[in-house]
């Protein structure tokens, strides 16, 4: 039966009260008063980064070793211990730069969070597909995604303005290069990577910390699409992805990602050419084994898109006891920014929304904030205390079932980049471990884009891709100087979609593992 908000029964919802049947309304016309004032407030503010989304929820089933070491070596983390143990997750993917109904098929990092409902609270674990970063400090943030925003003059996406960025950006050509790659454009969610990106900490019983870094990996097997693919599926279908994701699940054919860590001792690491924290950085898998910790099924979908994957909040720094932060600047960035922006956009209190609410019981002396509609606090606890220390029967701090980690931190307070920059070296080493095919994309869809920037950004793109790779950098250049006179308008690193190229795709050279 229809009602109101109120729980009021609705038996018309068809007309307003008027003066007779052609008169004007009245101001009692409570039904609908109170209908279109929430519709006029019915849309949160969007995600300023990640508006696009698709999410699902499913469970973690955790293996109980890391590799053949039992896995409280390195945590105590309560998920990981016991062989089979299922933890209930939501999983939200999403592209980064374009507004919430933006098609799913243009050439931008692709967002991959979990939200694992532990027994000890929650852990959200939110990275990309892609497994590095643009930037290494925090304070660059802003700039970054302005550059790759829409103009905010003619609110088009424009090449020129991106690369401008990125050409004084050397730390970037790293991520570039595996932007403007086939890896540039999940041909799906369902088939697409997800990684940490930032290098984080295990903790074990004996307070012991380990440096790790996280990786997704595909049951299904990994697909990207080529540009011209991308903009055939465009062409038919630009919600492509989450009608792929949501119609797998619906018919049973349940997606699956195995977790896999790196793991590394926490120091410095000097015998390496860069810094084990800078988040441009791979660990590749020759030093660094992937090693196997559980997997991740998908299998139901969202009962209401709004309430569940546009409401859903995580935040880099939510973790549970034996995991912890590392000192790497952009995740310690991250961890302020995540948590201010949904308490900007989805209110103090999202928190107490379903989807993000803890499945254990949660008692705090936090009171009050726009929207609250219940009060954490103790079963027993004596409700004129909202405060510790007490005792008047007020809330106890918590025991610590293992030794804190305390790692020692030394030094002056500076503004200076890292040590062991090494910008180019990486970026080359995965320019060659590219296919031939993923190689000519990556040059195909560089040259489209910068070829309408002025000459000066894109001879500097030319000489940081000389240091590079010298093949890569000539290569360029090649294509430049053959596009220069062919120019006639400006393009904007955009990318679009169409159902059978998907099927195409299938027939595309497998990617490289570049890794």
């Amino acid at each position: 039966m229809l009602t109101n908000r109120q729980g009021h029964p609705v038996t018309n919802n068809h007309n307003v009260r008027t003066v007779g049947n052609r008169g004007p309304i009245t101001l009692e016309n409570y039904d609908y008063l109170e209908k279109i004032s929430h519709f006029d407030r019915e849309r949160i503010p969007e995600r300023v980064v990640h508006a696009r989304g698709a999410g699902a929820h499913g469970y973690f089933e955790a293996y109980g070793t890391a590799g053949d070491e039992p896995i409280s070596k390195y945590t105590r983390a309560n998920l990981f211990q016991e062989k089979g143990k299922k933890t209930p997750v939501f999983v939200r993917f999403s592209s980064v730069v374009h507004g919430g109904h933006s098609p799913e098929t243009l050439r931008d990092p692709r967002g991959f969070a979990v939200k694992f409902y532990t027994e000890d609270g929650n852990w959200d674990l939110v990275g990309n597909n892609l497994k590095i970063f643009f930037i290494r400090d925090p304070l660059k943030f802003p700039d970054l995604v302005h550059a790759f925003k829409p103009d905010p003059l003619t609110n088009v996406q424009d090449g020129e303005r991106i690369f401008d960025f990125i050409s004084q950006t050397p730390e970037a050509m790293h991520m570039i290069t595996f932007l403007f790659s086939p890896w540039g454009i999940p041909a799906n969610y369902r088939q697409m990577q997800g990684s940490g990106v930032n290098t984080y900490k295990w903790v074990n019983k004996e307070g012991t910390g380990v440096l790790v870094k996280y990786h997704w990996e595909p049951k299904q097997g990994i697909r990207n699409l080529k540009q011209d693919e991308a903009e055939q599926v465009q062409a038919k279908n630009f919600n492509h992805a989450t009608q792929d994701l949501y119609e797998a699940i619906e018919k049973g054919d349940f997606p699956e990602w195995e977790l896999f860590v790196q793991i590394l001792s926490d120091d410095e690491h000097p015998e390496l050419d860069f810094d084990p924290l800078d988040p441009t950085k791979l660990w590749y898998k020759e030093d660094f084994p992937w090693v196997p910790v559980g997997k991740m099924v998908l299998n139901k979908n969202p009962e209401d898109y709004f309430a569940e994957v546009e409401q859903v909040a995580f935040g880099t720094g939510v973790i549970v006891d034996g995991l912890d932060f590392s000192d790497d600047k952009l995740l310690q960035g991250r961890t302020f920014s995540y948590s201010d922006t949904q308490r900007h956009r989805v209110g103090t209190n999202y928190l107490q929304l379903p989807i993000n609410s803890p499945k254990k019981h949660v008692a705090t002396n936090q009171r009050g904030g726009q929207m609250e509609y219940r009060v954490d606090k103790g079963k027993s606890q004596n409700p004129h205390v909202n405060y510790e220390p007490s005792v008047l029967g007020g809330l106890k701090e918590s025991k610590n079932d293992g030794i804190e980690h305390t790692p020692r931190i030394e030094g002056n307070l500076v503004r200076e980049t890292i040590d062991r920059r090494n910008d180019y070296g990486q970026a080359g080493k995965t320019y060659r471990r590219f296919s031939e095919w993923e190689k000519d994309e990556l040059i195909k869809n560089l040259v489209t884009t910068l070829k309408p920037c002025v000459q000066e950004i894109q001879n500097q793109m030319v000489n940081h891709l000389i240091q590079c790779d010298k093949d890569y950098g000539t290569r360029l250049k090649d294509g430049l100087e053959k596009a220069r006179d062919k120019m006639s308008s400006r393009n904007s690193i955009g990318g679009n979609d169409a159902d059978e190229a998907v099927n195409q795709a299938e027939q595309m050279s497998h990617p490289s593992d570049p890794y």
